[in-house]
């Protein structure tokens, strides 16, 4: 049914695209004109990555908290660690980058030493009012001692918020501007103006500033991401223009190859532009992702053509074979690899879905790319050389095939222990993969912004914001004694958890008032007891300056606080760890018919959405394993060649996973791609070497044996050249700044070299050993389907 529907197909292809070739050429001009004219509308993300849909429940939670309370990562911090700071130019200098920072629009306030502001109480009034802790330039070092002697030995408000008492260590915190948080204008404030700042003060002082929050983790992160494009491209376009030069040594084919990669990445951008999707750490990939994809395409193609050449020397029917030959095959191998990026689009998570679009379209289009650009160009050239050809009798190709050859023949009981063997350790591996929800492990280790993490951790505990809401149910009940007596509780739990830091919320606020009440006595720095709360919170309901200070931790109503602590870059179990001991004691201290209490934040968001979107990769990967099987299915109409077709592409996965759980790459958003992109492009070689298997029994008279070996001959050079531009080009990632790309990179390559070798030697022994009842089938009966159109040299 299918031979006769596509019976002529590729041969009619074939004259259209020779016969129109100059308004093929115009079209194709065209086409990429109006891609690049796209570009103008490619966007690089600003916003924090989300992995959970909108209507996830812990979404849901966060976009509440927002909605009260405002962005939550929205505060720079700069600290410095020297004794230096504490002379009169430098504390000086220190004081005047505030002011210069609190001048600019995109900066909403600026807390530190240089606008700290004490509570007091005013005795006349019987009122709390804020007295500043500066009042001008601090001219001896006496009065330097004596501010900062007072901030770190009285005021405890502003411990581990703006100070570390024990190292000394000088915060400055910068709101920015909630509406332009997560927009460009926050990314060019900071590489621009905030850095210059900064970079001048150094100069002036001789101080090392140590920058970090989350908006200015994500602008840098960012701004690596945009760097690392270029280099990619670059890395991709040089290593496999080599790699096939060295094959094919001909430049003529080397450039043809690389315009149509080269156009290929230009659609590739154009189509991001067109479709207005962010450019994000996944979507920066897919421009050197099409130059590695399509190079093979190249390769299988103008190997044919020179097959062809050297054959019979005629131009026409060479070009006309190549399109009517290898187009259908060349066709199933980037739908199956299309397919794997495809499966992408069913997941809830808007990232995954966008890299799965724009990679799928952009496979097919360098797979009709390929198509018309190769016959095209040859069809305007002379015909190859003989030195061009030289490489088709290459010595130690020949004995590469014939090492193949040699084991499927002599040694397949070995090719079995050896893959049963690889198997069960490999299983042994899986079972030690750990799964990673840290939004910071991916980062470069080497850049500076990392480091001040990693300083921020040590001096403030971290950098990343986790968020406790407590709702009373009641208008005005966060101030309740009991309300405040409950908070105070869970914050000693908080305190007694070493990767978290010490709470801030309304708590902090009401022992503040206390020590004010007493005339700023360190020693009253707690909450007051029932018999102090009744006129401590009427002297701090007159305060107007208190209510102010109120809206950082308390909703309009008085109904929701919010308790925010920080968290350590620490692993996914020890996470889950300490947010079960959070909620165990949540629900002991905040009885849930009279509280509703629940947790938020960037680090467990991105906790959440790093779970969430494994379960959902898993699901894509199981879903193109299925498609797959089902294509396999379509084409050979054989249970038994399912099977035969998946086994040496599935050992390779499973081979890569139990790698990583044994040398300890965790499972994440970055490590999980893997497996969908092996398993779509090793799928690739299958089809090309069952394809032509199917070809040979059909000229062979169905004897396995000689069909499989002249197939191994056939497809096995065209499949060692592709499989070693793919490893090489994956490899080029390595050389990236992010630990997930690297990962990415180096487990894809290792994982497409793994299936090369699968599929040359275990794919044939198996069909030696299990194809034997078909071909007695067979033999009474015709195939159902032709993969490749045959000529009469069935070749």
């Amino acid at each position: 049914m299918v031979a006769k529907l596509t019976k002529g197909f590729w041969p009619k292809t074939a004259n259209i695209i020779l016969r129109n070739r100059i308004l093929i050429i115009f079209l194709i001009v065209g086409f990429t004109i109006f891609m690049a004219m796209q570009w103008q509308y490619m966007r690089f993300s600003s916003s924090q990555t989300n992995l959970l849909p909108d209507d996830h429940p812990v979404n849901q939670e966060y976009q509440d908290f927002l909605s009260k309370f405002g962005e939550e990562g929205n505060a720079v911090v700069f600290a410095i660690r020297d004794s230096a700071l504490f002379n009169p130019v430098n504390f000086n200098r220190w004081n005047k980058l505030s002011k210069q920072l609190a001048a600019f629009p995109e900066v909403d306030f600026v807390l530190s030493t240089d606008n700290l502001q004490e509570l007091i109480k005013d005795n006349e009034k019987q009122e709390f009012k804020m007295r500043p802790l500066i009042t001008g330039e601090l001219n001896s070092q006496k009065e330097i001692d004596s501010v900062t002697n007072h901030l770190f030995n009285n005021l405890p408000f502003y411990e581990n918020l703006l100070y570390n008492k024990e190292s000394k260590t000088i915060r400055t915190i910068v709101n920015l501007d909630k509406d332009i948080v997560n927009t460009s204008v926050r990314k060019d404030f900071i590489l621009q103006d905030l850095n210059t700042l900064v970079t001048n003060f150094e100069k002036e002082t001789n101080l090392d500033v140590h920058i970090s929050g989350m908006p200015y983790v994500r602008t840098m992160n960012s701004q690596n991401i945009i760097d690392e494009i270029g280099k990619f491209i670059l890395a991709a376009l040089g290593v496999t223009s080599l790699i096939f030069f060295f094959f094919f040594r001909s430049i003529r084919a080397t450039v043809i190859s690389m315009c149509v990669v080269i156009i290929g990445v230009m659609w590739a951008f154009g189509l991001l532009g067109l479709l207005q999707y962010e450019i994000t750490v996944l979507t920066a990939l897919i421009p050197p992702l099409i130059i590695v994809i399509g190079i093979p395409n190249c390769i299988f193609l103008i190997n044919k053509y020179q097959q062809e050449v050297k054959k019979h020397g005629n131009q026409a029917l060479s070009l006309q074979r190549v399109i009517s030959k290898i187009g259908n095959a060349t066709l199933m191998t980037n739908i199956t690899t299309a397919s794997g990026f495809a499966t992408f689009i069913i997941t809830d998570s808007k990232l995954l879905k966008e890299f799965g679009i724009v990679a799928s379209i952009n496979i097919i289009g360098i797979f009709v790319l390929s198509l018309l650009i190769i016959p095209i160009a040859y069809s305007f050239m002379p015909l190859p050389k003989t030195k061009h050809l030289k490489h088709l009798n290459k010595k130690w190709i020949d004995a590469f095939v014939s090492w193949m050859e040699r084991i499927v023949r002599h040694r397949r009981i070995s090719v079995y222990i050896v893959s049963i063997a690889l198997l069960v350790i490999s299983i042994i591996g899986i079972y030690q993969i750990k799964i990673s929800g840290s939004p910071i492990e991916d980062m470069p280790k080497n850049a500076e912004f990392f480091h001040d993490i990693r300083f921020f951790e040590k001096e403030f505990k971290g950098i990343m914001p986790v968020e406790i809401v407590v709702d009373t149910k009641t208008p005005k009940g966060v101030l309740k004694p009991a309300t405040l007596k409950r908070m105070n509780q869970l914050g000693e739990v908080i305190e007694d958890i070493p990767e978290l830091s010490s709470p801030v919320s309304v708590v902090n606020l009401v022992k503040y008032s206390k020590q004010a009440f007493y005339n700023g006595l360190p020693k009253y720095y707690q909450l007051p007891t029932s018999q102090e709360n009744t006129f401590i919170m009427d002297v701090a309901r007159k305060s107007s300056n208190n209510s102010d200070l109120l809206k950082t931790f308390v909703d309009s109503t008085g109904q929701t606080a919010r308790i925010t602590t920080f968290m350590r870059d620490v692993n996914t179990t020890r996470m889950e760890q300490i947010e079960e001991r959070l909620t165990e004691h949540i629900s002991k201290i905040f009885p849930a018919e009279r509280y509703n209490v629940y947790m938020t934040g960037s680090a467990l968001l991105f906790l959440k959405g790093t779970k969430y979107l494994v379960k959902n990769l898993i699901m894509s990967l199981a879903l193109a394993i299925g498609l797959i099987a089902l294509f396999m299915a379509y084409l050979f109409r054989s249970f038994r060649m399912i099977i035969i077709s998946l086994i040496p592409n599935l050992l390779p996965l499973v081979i890569t996973a139990g790698i990583m759980g044994f040398v300890g790459v965790p499972i994440k958003p970055s490590t999980i791609l893997v497996f969908s992109i092996a398993f779509g492009i090793s799928v690739d070689d299958t089809i090309h070497f069952l394809a032509k298997y199917r070809q040979e029994l059909t000229a062979n008279n169905w004897r396995i044996e000689k069909s499989v070996y002249n197939a191994l001959r056939e497809t096995g050079v065209s499949m060692f050249y592709t499989s070693i531009v793919l490893f090489f080009g994956f490899s080029v990632f390595v050389i990236s700044n992010f630990g997930g790309t690297v990962a990415l990179g180096s487990l894809v390559s290792a994982t497409l070299l793994l299936a090369m070798l699968a599929n040359l030697i275990l794919l044939p022994s198996l069909l030696l050993s299990l194809e034997k009842s078909i071909a007695n089938k067979q033999t009474l009966k015709k195939p159902q389907i032709d993969i490749l159109p045959q000529d009469e040299n069935n070749n």
